[in-house]
C-alpha cells in the first residue's frame, strides 16, 4: 500500500504548511517538545517517523553521535536527504512497526506525530524497549486521544460560521479513524490515554512526563492559534527504560 505522504498532490500541499517551511521552529508544540528532550551528548538515537529528519538533525547539533531516522515515505526521506549535510545520520525507508534492531542498540527513541498512524501502540513499545538501552529514554509525541476520538478532527460550527465545539464520540472504540487531511482521506488509529499509559507501564517504562502542549506565546496571535486552548491536540510523553541488562 502506497504511503499517502508519496501521493504528488498531497505532499506538494504537505510542503507548503508551515512546520514543513519553517522546521522545528514551525511547529506549535517544538518549545514544549524540546523542553522535554534528554541530553543527546554521545548518544545514539533512533527516530520513528523521521519525517523531514528535523529532530535528526537537532540531535546531532546537539551531540549526538548517531541518528537513524526511519520513515515509510519515499518523498519524505528525499527532503530529509537533501537538507542533511552530516554523516552522522542514517536514513531508512522501512515500516517502523516492522524494524529489527539489535537488543539495547539505542540511548534514545524519539518519535514525532507518527504513533497515531500504527494499529498498535503495545507492539510497538515492546520493540522500543528491545533496542533500547537500560536507563534510555524513550519520548513520542501523538496527536491526543480528544482529537483522535471522534475521527473527523474538525470543529463544530454555528449557523453563523463560528466554532460551537469540538465533537468528542466513541472515545473508548479504539480503531481505525479516517479523516480529511489536506483534501486526502488520510487513515489513523484512535487510542485511550490509558493505551498510552499503561502500554509503557506493562513494558517496563517509568514514566517521566506527560504533557498536553499549548500554543507558545510567539504563536498564540496566529490564525486559528487561539481556539487552541479550546481543546488537546496533542500529547507528549517520555518514559525510561526500566529493564535490566541481559
Amino acid at each position: 500500500m502506497k504511503n499517502i505522504y508519496d501521493n504528488e498532490q498531497f505532499f506538494e500541499k504537505y510542503n507548503q504548511m508551515n512546520r514543513s517551511q519553517k522546521g522545528l521552529a514551525g511547529a506549535g508544540e517544538w518549545s514544549t517538545l524540546k523542553s522535554m528532550l534528554p541530553d543527546f551528548t554521545d548518544k545514539s538515537v533512533l527516530d520513528l517517523g523521521c519525517g523531514y529528519g528535523w529532530h535528526d538533525r537537532y540531535a546531532v547539533d546537539n551531540g549526538a553521535k548517531s541518528v537513524i531516522g526511519v520513515d515509510m515515505s519515499e518523498k519524505m526521506l528525499d527532503m530529509a536527504k537533501s537538507k542533511t549535510k552530516t554523516d552522522k545520520i542514517t536514513y531508512l525507508h522501512n515500516d517502523i512497526t516492522k524494524l529489527d534492531f539489535g537488543q539495547n542498540q539505542f540511548d534514545i527513541v524519539l518519535s514525532s506525530l507518527a504513533l497515531h498512524y500504527v494499529p498498535s501502540f503495545d507492539k510497538v513499545v515492546q520493540q522500543v524497549s528491545h533496542y533500547l538501552k537500560p536507563q534510555g529514554t524513550f519520548i513520542f509525541s501523538v496527536e491526543h486521544p480528544i482529537f483522535t476520538a471522534q475521527g473527523r478532527e474538525e470543529w463544530d460550527y454555528d449557523s453563523d460560521g463560528k466554532i460551537k465545539d469540538f465533537p468528542v464520540d466513541n472515545y473508548f472504540y479504539e480503531g481505525k479513524r479516517e479523516t480529511d487531511f489536506l483534501g486526502e482521506t488520510v487513515v489513523k488509529y484512535h487510542k485511550t490515554l490509558t493505551t498510552y499509559l499503561n502500554g509503557l507501564l506493562k513494558n517496563n517504562f517509568q514514566i517521566s512526563q506527560v504533557v498536553e502542549p499549548m500554543p507558545p506565546k510567539s504563536m498564540v496571535n496566529l490564525p486559528g492559534m487561539k481556539d487552541e486552548m479550546r481543546r488537546p491536540m496533542m500529547l507528549i510523553i517520555s518514559a525510561v527504560n526500566e529493564k535490566k541488562f541481559k
